[in-house]
């Protein structure tokens, strides 16, 4: 993982991402998902070119099941993308890089 890759739990999700200044990718994943591993480097790529404009998290469903139901993340991966605490984007499964950018560099204009 990154290190502009933000872990997070449910004592962060609220200032990281429903609080935050910056749009944020959300990474829903779990450890024991193949598609999951898959995805990794992919999201750290991402989060070391867009770090300053845009923020970075994971969210481990297993530990934070709560978050996830409240989103509606019913397979994994999914990315969900915020801006100004509010959801605008969701895509479920690996996704490639230029897919997942094409979708979050209009939320930087």
């Amino acid at each position: 993982m990154s290190e502009n890759t933000i872990v997070l739990t449910q004592d962060n999700f609220a200032a990281e991402v429903l609080k935050s200044d910056i749009p944020v990718l959300v990474d829903f994943w779990a450890p024991w998902c193949g598609p999951c591993k898959m995805l990794g480097p992919t999201i750290d790529e991402i989060a070391a070119e867009k770090a300053g404009s845009f923020k970075v998290c994971k969210l481990n469903v297993d530990d934070n099941q709560d978050i996830a139901a409240k989103y509606g993340v019913m397979s994994i991966p999914t990315i969900i993308l915020f801006k100004c605490g509010e959801v605008v984007e969701q895509m479920v499964g690996n996704q490639i890089k230029a897919h997942i950018l094409s979708r979050i560099d209009p939320l930087l204009g």
